[in-house]
């Protein structure tokens, strides 16, 4: 632990495994912005571009819709790595998954995940031979969020800060699904 963690009064670390895990991801990932990342190597920069997660399924794996002449796509297909970072709120809901991404061009999951705006980059709607579904399974991450609320933290972090004593509301841990 390191040393904020050891001036802190209570528990801070939680990990979570299985169908908490996937509920907590949910929870984070629903609520933020997403900043997908891919072509993973060390020593050299990676590709980062902000992605709107379509769905969560109950085994914690995300789902998108994205054209497959775009350079996520032919990254992925050189290397499925991928790095996944999501930010809710300035104190809380931050979320941080690696996995393995694949593509396809599954119809059903297409339809599935259509929404109409999408026209926007899939001029043909989701008949457009562009989409392609992207699926990503989670092979571990970690979370930092708050135990009760924003409105509970902040007013723990002000006191905390009036008094000289750490009271932060924070957890954090490991996500296994």
């Amino acid at each position: 632990m390191n040393s904020i963690n050891q001036q802190q009064p209570e528990d801070n670390h939680k990990d979570l495994n299985g169908p908490e895990a996937v509920s907590k991801i949910k929870e984070l990932a629903d609520k933020s912005t997403c900043f997908f990342c891919s072509n993973i190597k060390t020593g050299i920069p990676f590709s980062t571009r902000p992605m709107q997660v379509q769905q969560i399924d109950e085994q914690g794996n995300f789902y998108f819709l994205f054209a497959n002449d775009s350079h996520t796509y032919q990254e992925i297909q050189a290397d499925p790595f991928v790095h996944m970072l999501f930010k809710g709120s300035e104190h809380s809901d931050f979320l941080n998954i690696y996995g393995i991404a694949e593509a396809s061009r599954d119809e059903a999951k297409i339809d599935e995940l259509w929404d109409p705006l999408m026209k926007t980059w899939f001029t043909e709607g989701k008949d457009d031979p562009r989409i392609a579904v992207l699926k990503v399974e989670p092979s571990e991450g970690y979370y930092w969020d708050n135990k009760h609320g924003n409105a509970v933290a902040f007013v723990k972090m002000v006191v905390g800060a009036a008094i000289g004593k750490t009271l932060d509301d924070s957890v954090e841990g490991k996500v296994e699904v």
